[in-house]
């Protein structure tokens, strides 16, 4: 059972509810933002152990929140996992160069899906640790 903290910043309204209720069952905390910009607040008040960012945000985009997220002092470290669902030769690799700490592509596997977000932030809390 897991217990950290995830902040969704998703701005489609059923794949929030589906990864909330996914998340919630293997015993993470969930806190959820519709917009980039709701999602940077949070960040900051929260400090939640993994942000799931989705790329295709209205306004600001998951890239550029990832950015802010990155040149912050206070946010530097979180583990940042972009999500999309408009996966084009190239998305990971600018997901990457933005700071996220790993990719995932919509339609998620719900079976697999706590898990795969779990191993990602235990990679990245690894990766960090050894830096």
């Amino acid at each position: 059972m897991n217990t950290g903290q995830i902040l969704i910043i998703e701005d489609n309204l059923l794949n929030l509810e589906l990864v909330t209720d996914l998340l919630e069952a293997s015993g993470f905390n969930v806190r959820p933002a519709v917009t980039a910009e709701e999602g940077l607040r949070l960040a900051r008040e929260c400090l939640p152990d993994v942000v799931l960012m989705d790329i295709s945000l209205p306004g600001m985009d998951g890239l550029r929140a990832t950015e802010i997220l990155r040149a912050d002092p206070l946010m530097q470290n979180l583990t940042v996992i972009g999500v999309t669902a408009h996966a084009m030769k190239g998305d990971e690799e600018a997901a990457l160069r933005a700071g996220c700490d790993g990719y995932l592509t919509k339609p998620i596997n719900t079976r697999t899906f706590a898990t795969t977000v779990a191993q990602i932030m235990e990679s990245a809390k690894a990766r960090r640790s050894s830096q």
